[in-house]
């Protein structure tokens, strides 16, 4: 039996695919899970990485994020993404599956497993006598976040996640958008997109018209702080508010509001704006931008159809929409390294969506990542993280880097770093993209196993 013991919290896809490589490698794991003691106000089976929201697992073409991701998966020994094959079920170029199959085949997995022995029971302390990897997903709550907020700071673990939508900086029209600060103070670090009156009114109207998504029990926050609102069956506040309900309050809310246009010119009519939208460098790179202002729960349909109205964002390509629901996440730039364990407690990994990796097959990934660096630190080698050109070593970069506005982030294009030559043609660009980071994921990886 072998020497290396670890404990890992929560039995989702983060939970599972770090269980099973750590297995793989002859770690002895305990790996616990809530269910059937206690379910969370979204899961209703006792079955492992249940699938909530969708049956999706997205794209699987090379030129894609998504199915970048995959390939780096594949690369790791993805065994979530075996599972995935077992319960597929057609999708076009999409990998979507029987979502009970998926369930079932995982949790046969991890139960077949000699290596991993299931505690179906809720673990409420962490312990950091040894190794632990905490993967208990965004709905974390109680007496174990609790635990979490207490290692991390009360101000570095969030409940409520309000989202703004973020765009590539390459999808903008620079015709119509100019870069600018307000009266001029300090560097010109926003992106503003002028509107006139009419594209005003137009605007306002297609908003306030828009088609919202519906609200979950698990998205109906309790109060706290300031005084909510019920608006659509969303729990509102004041500090948060929609675009939507915000426009909803009359034609000029928004114009004394986050589209407000004073202190601003517009350099193609020299005059200021009748209302005006700042867009945030979401990167240090500048490579994507956030939409300052407009966390929305629109359908994801009705955020592509409206928000390309704004003036410069006719063509703009969405890498993440808007979102308001609850979410339990860390402040990763604050307290994880790039090995997914806490600076000033390194015994504690955290894994999945908890982190700020947004998205199913995403929280696979992370699950895949923290457990080779937890078995680095069992092994006495030294961790490295994937390089950035990779999609997973991009993302880790991303939750890990300074960022005072952090939110979570699923895989995209727009955090890779560019290619020096660069194709027209934004298949064959991604294409190259996604072919410089498989073959940087693979020297990486051949580089881990013979470290």
């Amino acid at each position: 039996m072998s020497e290396y013991k670890v404990t890992v919290l929560g039995a989702g896809l983060a939970g599972s695919e770090a269980a099973l490589w750590l297995a793989s490698q002859g770690v002895q794991v305990t790996l616990y899970e809530q269910k059937p003691v206690r379910y969370s106000c979204a899961h209703t089976s006792e079955g492992f990485a249940e699938l909530i929201c969708s049956n999706s697992l997205k794209a699987e073409r090379l030129d894609s994020a998504s199915g970048l991701l995959k390939a780096e998966m594949r690369l790791m020994g993805s065994r979530l993404l075996d599972a995935a094959e077992t319960a597929r079920v057609a999708a076009g170029g999409a990998l979507a599956v029987d979502r009970d199959q998926f369930s079932a085949e995982v949790t046969r997995m991890v139960e077949a497993e000699p290596n991993i022995t299931v505690i179906r029971e809720p673990m409420e302390t962490i312990s950091e006598d040894a190794p632990i990897l905490v993967a208990t997903g965004p709905l974390t709550d109680g007496s174990l976040a609790e635990a979490i907020a207490a290692l991390t700071g009360d101000e570095k673990l969030n409940f409520y996640d309000a989202v703004a939508p973020i765009v590539t900086a390459e999808s903008l029209n620079y015709d119509k958008v100019f870069a600018a600060s307000r009266y001029d103070r300090g560097e010109a670090d926003y992106l503003n997109c002028p509107f006139n009156k009419a594209e005003y009114e137009e605007f306002h109207a297609a908003l306030v018209g828009a088609e919202r998504a519906p609200v979950h029990d698990f998205d109906k926050p309790a109060a706290e702080g300031n005084v909510p609102q019920k608006d659509g069956g969303l729990t509102v506040y004041e500090g948060c508010m929609p675009i939507e309900v915000m426009a909803g309050r009359g034609a000029d809310t928004m114009r004394y509001g986050p589209l407000r246009p004073v202190g601003l010119k517009d350099p193609n009519t020299g005059h200021r704006p009748w209302a005006n939208v700042q867009l945030r460098a979401e990167n240090k790179e500048r490579t994507l931008y956030n939409i300052v202002g407009f966390q929305t729960n629109l359908k994801f349909g009705e955020q592509k159809r409206v928000f390309s109205m704004i003036p410069g964002l006719e063509n703009a390509e969405f890498v993440r929409y808007g979102v308001m629901h609850r979410n339990t996440f860390l402040n990763s730039p604050h307290v994880l390294t790039d090995g997914l364990n806490l600076r000033e407690h390194p015994n504690v990994y955290f894994a999945g969506q908890i982190t700020g990796f947004e998205g199913y097959m995403e929280s696979a990934a992370c699950g895949l990542l923290a457990a080779r660096s937890l078995y680095a630190r069992l092994t006495g080698k030294q961790w490295v993280a994937p390089p950035m050109d990779t999609m997973c070593g991009a993302l880790v970069r991303y939750i890990t880097s300074p960022n005072k506005d952090f939110q979570p982030m699923g895989a995209n294009m727009g955090i890779l770093p560019p290619l020096e030559n660069r194709p027209r043609d934004k298949r064959e660009r991604y294409l190259a993209v996604a072919n410089r980071a498989v073959a940087s994921f693979e020297t990486w990886e051949e580089a881990r196993k013979n470290g």
